[in-house]
């Protein structure tokens, strides 16, 4: 499965439990969270569309970087 990487404006644990949330339920996803640098790779058979639309209802601001 292809990794996909996005930029998510997190700034605090909370910001990351909500993209942990939102992944989780959509589904067959694996994912990494960097608070560090703001991103999170996902390994998915979703399209990025569908996770970049999921990654926003964090209401973070969130960019698609790239495959990874």
């Amino acid at each position: 499965m292809p990794k996909q990487e996005f930029f998510v404006d997190m700034t605090c644990g909370g910001c990351s439990s909500a993209v942990t949330r939102v992944l989780n339920k959509l589904g067959d996803v694996q994912f990494d969270i960097n608070m560090e640098s703001k991103t999170v790779c996902i390994e998915s058979q979703h399209s990025v569309d569908t996770l970049l639309d999921t990654l926003k209802k964090t209401g973070k601001e969130t960019k698609y970087l790239g495959e990874k």
